[in-house]
């Protein structure tokens, strides 16, 4: 006789192969984390979605399973990683930012995705807040609308600011949007604006001397979610 389990069933013991629980154990729900950039960036986002997940009773490895992936800032991995999360038939997807979320939304059509972006609706992730449709959902941080708010203040801490450079990567709708507010509002501050496009990491060297040989006053960075 093979070794089995027994456990009490209705008072009668009732014989339970280990294989068996071992299978019904694996059966956790699974969350397809998707960051956009590395483990070591977003450690405190990763840490505090842990612990709302604990607060809210699921323990990673006891009650949920948490698969993560990172870009690590190249573009190309979304599409990658989304289809890696078909593969492996998680139950939900999380991300941060616009453009992973767009990408994700085209690659998978029935895996619910829950985020966290600046204008899920000026971007077209979703038709509006109260009614999203399709398989997303989640949350705006309305960014994009503070753009203005954030330059004026900046004119308060830098009194005679006259040139303003902008660095964004420009393969980022919601930085695109948060780029014409910034725009907007400099025109108002009779500012010049030079923007600075990023579109990989190799990017960012020659984006600063090049603003830095422009003699710029200070440069507002758009946020990439």
């Amino acid at each position: 006789m093979k070794r089995r389990d027994f456990i009490t069933l209705g008072g009668a013991a009732v014989a339970w192969p280990l294989a068996a629980r071992a299978q019904q154990r694996a059966k956790l729900p699974t969350i397809g984390f998707l960051g956009a950039s590395t483990p070591s960036v977003e450690g405190q986002r990763v840490a505090a979605f842990v612990q709302r997940l604990r607060e809210l009773g699921w323990i990673d490895g006891r009650d949920v399973v948490i698969e993560y992936r990172w870009a690590e800032g190249r573009n190309e991995r979304y599409a990658e990683i989304a289809t890696e999360f078909a593969r492996l038939k998680v139950d939900v997807i999380f991300m941060l930012g616009t453009l992973p979320v767009i990408t994700a939304k085209q690659t998978i059509a029935v895996i619910p995705i829950v985020f966290l972006v600046s204008d899920p609706v000026g971007s077209g992730i979703v038709a509006s807040l109260a009614r999203p449709g399709g398989n997303v959902t989640g949350l705006s941080n309305q960014l994009p609308d503070t753009a203005g708010k954030k330059l004026e203040l900046l004119r308060e801490v830098v009194p005679g600011l006259r040139r303003l450079a902008i660095m964004a990567n420009v393969g980022n709708p919601a930085a695109a949007l948060e780029i014409g507010e910034v725009q907007a509002a400099a025109r108002t501050f009779d500012l010049a604006v030079a923007t600075s496009q990023i579109w990989r990491v190799e990017d960012f060297a020659p984006a600063f001397e090049a603003l830095k040989a422009a003699r710029m006053h200070s440069m507002s960075v758009p946020s990439r979610s």
